[in-house]
């Protein structure tokens, strides 16, 4: 179980067969989620009440039946007992219903209430808790645990009261029927009490045997049975090891399904016979009883009728205590997620920006990954460690491989940008230049020191105003499994068509998605897979474009373009910088050398900042890379030059 936390509500004592306690803090909690459907709860409890209540009427109607209306002869009572006999079950069903409806409206809507207080608490949640959790961990969180929560509430709940109720009602009628044989019935309960209770514990372990085994199948199926798992499956051809593994998973569902429902056979086949042994007596005392004139025939039937409404609610009732805790871990598991503090928040009486210049200031700015990024970081902080802490790569958290760890991502950085001016970003892979693109947005605060905008620290103001302040490209375009147009309008809901059209026109892409059969309500496909890498970092462009930010941050890497769609990114870069403040991962040598400023970065430091002729000058880190990683392009440009010449 994640986090494992659950054992903070139950605890088990093996002096007392491991039987679970349940905390009343966990309780109160729970049933404040179920205080609003308060009414709706109670009409299902007098729905239960009702029907345990028409339960006892069959047997007292059979013994009527035996012992007064077919020895006398009465008609008229046979018609009316007739008419009993029908009316029982119609009333009976009809609170059935009424108790489904209404057992309904508040089961779903606490799904509903958990669900929307969940998905609203996660979505404001800091970007390392999204690094560091599974994305199927917080799917299963929504599905199973939210309705493990709702059964905990419509239905264990109410079966402990019907049973409750049954067995309470029943042992009051029997005792007040005939005192002797309610004792007879009840001396038997030790013979199966200990056994229930044993099994029960034994079915608790088998199922939670299960649900491990369910989850291990489940995971195997969203890593393989997904896009990118189902490219890499077969782009290694690991189909064949793929399916002995889920062979192998499936197989011990499979197992643990057939042990369960024998050994939950085994119990009811022994409560069976437990009552079987009880009904014997009560068959043999009551007939020794009828010989001797001093019981009716009618009255043993009826006890016997009773006996099933006796036994069946107190085998129920002997393993509720682990019953009711098992189906509270869910509140629980819901409850660790509700329970974390959101990180990143609004000030009280923060400040809501309006339209900025798009000055930025980062004043001596320190910032490390929390949690198991700061020990598994590789060398540096990585744009590998950097991708895998916004959630690039694997979709899981990506953590990367453990190596030499730096402490400090960025330490005591320092520069300014001035408004409406270029400013690149370069340095070796791992040196902290996405960390410094993450913080611009506050996707995360600073471990230390300051960043501001207009001079407004980012703390000091509205992550609403702020966001409309910035545009993000990032390196790995993320797209919805939706049509072309609801991934533009995501940028900005209230777009006409001619707006859209005209920002795919500046980012390059109108023509082609003109050319498409279903043109802008064309699906593009789980993750955008039905698009290539440069359509997609075309329209993330266009999408931007659309949004129209005052500051514009980018990571422009176009390793795995070809050189028609590195052109067309590039002339649909050109009107997007145009005017705003511009924070660029520079790849590409025109930027470089289009940039007001560019800022060196090695190590989680600025090491060099100025132009490009003189940080050429200086001879230092920015000539080193120029002459290394610039080497084609500045070939490929003297080619160029030549030819033209």
């Amino acid at each position: 179980m994640h986090g494992g936390n659950w054992w903070r509500y139950v605890s088990f004592d093996d002096s007392n067969k491991q039987r679970p306690t349940v905390d009343r803090q966990l309780l109160r909690r729970v049933f404040r989620y179920a205080r609003p459907y308060l009414p709706a709860i109670l009409i299902v409890l007098g729905a239960i009440t009702l029907t345990s209540l028409l339960g006892l009427i069959p047997p007292l109607i059979y013994r009527a039946l035996i012992d007064d209306v077919l020895p006398n002869g009465d008609l008229a009572r046979l018609n009316l007992l007739a008419i009993g006999l029908f009316a029982v079950p119609l009333l009976s069903g009809l609170f059935g219903v009424v108790q489904r409806r209404y057992g309904a409206r508040a089961g779903e809507g606490i799904i509903y209430d958990l669900r929307n207080q969940m998905f609203d608490h996660l979505g404001r949640m800091s970007m390392r808790f999204f690094t560091n959790t599974k994305s199927g961990e917080i799917v299963s969180r929504f599905n199973n645990d939210v309705v493990g929560a709702q059964n905990a509430i419509t239905g264990t709940i109410p079966d402990i009261l019907t049973n409750v109720i049954t067995l309470v009602s029943t042992l009051i009628v029997m005792l007040s029927i005939e005192w002797r044989l309610a004792l007879l019935s009840v001396a038997v309960l030790p013979l199966f009490l200990l056994p229930a209770r044993r099994v029960g514990l034994v079915l608790r372990k088998i199922r939670r045997q299960a649900l491990d085994y369910n989850a291990d199948m489940s995971s195997q199926i969203t890593e393989t049975l997904t896009v990118n798992g189902a490219l890499l499956m077969k782009t290694f051809s690991r189909l064949p090891d793929e399916e002995r593994r889920f062979r192998d998973i499936s197989a011990k569902v499979r197992d643990i399904g057939v042990r369960r429902a024998e050994v939950a056979q085994l119990f009811f086949m022994g409560l069976g016979l437990v009552g079987a042994i009880g009904g014997a007596l009560v068959y043999w005392a009551g007939g020794l009883m009828v010989l001797n004139g001093a019981l009716t025939i009618g009255t043993i039937v009826a006890f016997a009728a009773y006996l099933t409404r006796l036994y069946g609610p107190i085998s129920a009732l002997t393993n509720v205590q682990v019953e009711f805790v098992t189906a509270l871990v869910s509140f629980e598991r819901v409850f660790e997620y509700l329970d974390m503090p959101v990180e990143i928040q609004d000030k009280p009486g923060a400040l809501e920006l309006g339209t900025v210049d798009g000055r930025i200031r980062f004043d001596h700015v320190w910032f490390q990954y929390q949690g198991p990024l700061l020990d598994e970081v590789t060398e540096g902080d990585g744009e590998a460690d950097e991708n895998a802490a916004a959630g690039n790569g694997n979709g899981n958290g990506g953590a990367p491989a453990p190596a030499k760890a730096r402490r400090h991502a960025l330490q005591d950085v320092t520069f300014d940008i001035a408004p409406g001016t270029l400013t690149a970003l370069v340095g070796p892979s791992g040196a902290g230049k996405t960390t410094i693109t993450y913080l611009l947005p506050r996707l995360y605060d600073p471990t230390g020191g300051s960043i501001t905008i207009d001079g407004h620290d980012l703390r000091d103001v509205t992550q609403e105003s702020l966001a409309h302040q910035f545009g993000v490209v990032t390196q790995e375009t993320f797209l919805f499994h939706d049509t072309i147009r609801a991934n533009l309008l995501y940028a900005r809901p209230d777009a006409t068509p001619a707006q859209v059209e005209t920002a795919c026109k500046a980012a390059n892409i109108h023509d082609m998605i003109a050319a498409l059969p279903e043109g802008y309500d064309t699906l593009v496909g789980e993750r955008g897979y039905r698009l290539s890498g440069g359509e997609k970092q075309r329209l993330a462009i266009a999408r931007v474009i659309l949004k129209d930010p005052r500051i514009l941050v980018l990571d422009e890497a176009t390793s795995h373009l070809d050189s028609q769609s590195e052109a067309l990114i590039q002339a649909a870069l050109e009107p997007l910088l145009q005017g705003r403040t511009s924070v660029v991962i520079a790849h590409r040598l025109s930027t470089i050398l289009a940039a007001d400023k560019i800022l060196v970065v090695d190590k989680g430091q600025i090491v060099e900042q100025g132009t490009h002729r003189e940080l050429l000058a200086r001879q230092g880190l920015y000539a080193t890379l120029y002459e290394t990683q610039f080497r084609d392009q500045i070939a490929a440009a003297a080619e160029l030059l030549e030819a033209a010449g």
